[in-house]
Order: structure tokens, then sequence, then C-alpha cells
């Protein structure tokens, strides 16, 4: 890969990387790779779409007919049980530090998706983000694509719902509000644990949960409604009654207008990644999430959480959990378990 640091301004859009990852410099929509000292170890890989609205197959773990757009492949936000890790295998690359520091940028996205959302007899129904990586990470503040695609899709009156845990998402309010007088917007952040020194373990390059808290509070104030994912719930380190309840709490009084909760889930390959990290952190708790974790989500503890997390939602007046709000962000209602990213295809440049 060329080591040299690229400056942001006055770069070409036409000129290609030639000592980059083979496996991208294959891809005809490839242009080049950047570095800069704002990211430390991060290369962006920079991709010119051919698509931009992807469309959800019916046997997905999602709403049949969903739609997702996703700027970015790749996240800095390096969640070490991130669910979306897998995808990037599909581009020649490995599902630990290279899906948190080589992050493909799809630079033309606004422009495709005007001129596809201006061909197009009949509109998405609806469309997701945050389905597979966060679209207010750290790369957003220096590529600035969601600007034009929420004005995109509020100029066609397209419903559309936001999942981040990126505080850059309050830069964007005045567009959402305006965009919530066009259309249906449904806004979500996640949040994981109050305990800091464990958020930042677990996912270092996230905003704090302090920071997370604030943004939804700002989202009210902004006059929109604000759902919190209380997701992932971990096992022995932040489940406990009291942990959860300071958890629902501070949803509550950021003014939060519902909650949905998961506990943790681990797929084959996020699964070695969250292991790795566990070992090294917490090494007396690898065998019980051994036991837990044999396939992936164990059902008595999802009934488990459930019970003990329930009541506090209600006794903190949300709105029962459940498929209602859950649809909203497109979400699959199998409770423990995300929805699934959108298949290997050509729409991914």
């Amino acid at each position: 890969m060329n080591e040299d640091v690229l400056r942001w301004s006055g770069q070409r859009t036409d000129r290609v990387d030639e000592g980059t990852l083979p496996g991208l410099a294959r891809l005809t929509g490839f242009v080049r790779s950047v570095r800069t000292p704002e990211f430390r170890g991060v290369t962006f890989h920079e991709v010119l779409a051919k698509s931009a609205l992807n469309h959800v197959p019916a046997d997905a773990r999602m709403l049949p007919g969903e739609y997702t757009i996703n700027p970015y492949r790749g996240c800095t936000h390096a969640c070490q049980y991130c669910f979306a890790r897998p995808t990037h295998t599909r581009l020649g690359l490995n599902v630990a530090g290279d899906f948190d520091n080589e992050v493909i940028v799809k630079t033309n996205i606004v422009e495709v998706l005007r001129n596809e959302l201006a061909r197009k007899r009949k509109l998405p129904p609806r469309v997701a983000f945050g389905t597979n990586t966060d679209v207010y990470q750290r790369a957003e503040g220096r590529y600035e694509l969601m600007p034009g695609i929420i004005g995109a899709l509020s100029g066609h009156r397209v419903p559309f719902s936001i999942l981040t845990k990126g505080p850059l998402i309050r830069r964007d309010l005045p567009l959402l509000v305006r965009a919530s007088q066009a259309t249906t917007v449904h806004l979500g952040v996640s949040l994981s644990m109050l305990d800091e020194e464990l958020q930042q373990s677990v996912e270092f390059g996230t905003a704090t949960t302090s920071a997370r808290l604030a943004t939804v509070r700002a989202i009210r104030d902004a006059g929109l409604a604000c759902t919190v994912f209380l997701s992932p719930i971990l096992p022995h380190l932040s489940d406990s009654v009291a942990q959860l309840e300071s958890l629902v709490s501070a949803a509550a009084d950021a003014g939060a207008t519902d909650v949905l909760y998961h506990p943790l889930y681990l797929s084959s390959g996020v699964k070695d990644v969250f292991f790795a990290w566990l070992r090294q952190a917490y090494p007396s708790l690898v065998g019980e999430y051994t036991r837990l974790y044999a396939s992936g989500s164990e059902t008595g503890y999802r009934h488990e959480i459930g019970a003990r997390i329930r009541p506090l939602i209600a006794k903190y007046g949300f709105p029962e959990p459940g498929k209602e709000i859950e649809d909203k962000f497109a979400l699959n209602g199998r409770r423990g378990q995300p929805p699934a990213p959108e298949p290997a295809q050509a729409t991914l440049f």
C-alpha cells in the first residue's frame, strides 16, 4: 500500500493508487486510497458506486421490500462485537483490523442516488441507514455525504430511518427537521453501557456514552422523536438489574421516546474478534462466554435479560418494546439477532 500521506484538499478523483490492496485495485469503481494524519492508521478507499439503493431480498432477516443505503463499508468505531464485520471478507479484507482501518467510501453516492430516484417509477417505501455500518462515523465529518443523501430522499418524500452511535448527526439536525416536514423520519441512538471505561475498551472508536445521551437530548430538543437502542447488553459486564436500570433511567432523562434492547449476538467470524478482546480484557469470563455463545446467541439468556429489563422499561414509562418499534428501523424482531447485511452484489461499487 502506498505509504504517502495525501492531502484532502485538491485531490484528483481520477487518480488510482497502484500500491493499494489488490482486491480493491481490481474493481472498476476503485479510484484511490487516501491517508491523513487526522485518521492515524486508517486508509480510506474511495470508489465510484454504480448504485446507491440496495434492495433487501425477501429472505433476508429484515422487512421484505426494504431498501438500505450504505455510503461507507468498514467502520472506525471499532466495536469488537459488530455484526457487519464479515462483509469485509467479500472485498478480500479481514474481519478484525481491516474492518476498523480499511474503510470504503462511495464518494459519488449522492449524485447516483439523485439519478436513481429521478428514474424510478415507484419510489422505495422506506430507506434504512445503520443496518450495516454507521453513516455518522468520523469519516462523515470529512466526506459530508449525508446532507446530500437526506436532501435527495426528502426531496422525493421517501421515508427513512437512521440508527447511529455518532454525535455527528447533530450537525444535520436542521436538515432532518426539514425532512420530517416532508416525509417520515425515524432517528435512533445506540448505547450499550454507562461504564465508560468498559465502553471505551470494547468500542474504543466511538463517542462516549455521555456524548450519545447528549445527542439524544439534542434530537429531542429539535422536536424529533428518538429511539434509544440498549445494545448490546454484555453478559456479566453490563447486565445486572442495577446496571440495566441505570441505563434505562439515563435514556429517560435524555428524553428518549422509546427504547429497544438486544443482548450480545456473536456470529462465527465476529466471535473470534470479540473473544480475542475478552481474553485480554476479562480473561476470567472466557469460560462463561464460551458456554453462553456455543452457537451465536443463547436463547435462555435472552429470556433472562427480557425478564430483567422489561419491568424497568415499563417503570420509566416507555412503550412495550416490540415489533412495531423495531420495524421503524428495519430490524428483524428476532430478539438478540441483528438484521443481515445486504448480500454481495454489483451495487457495492
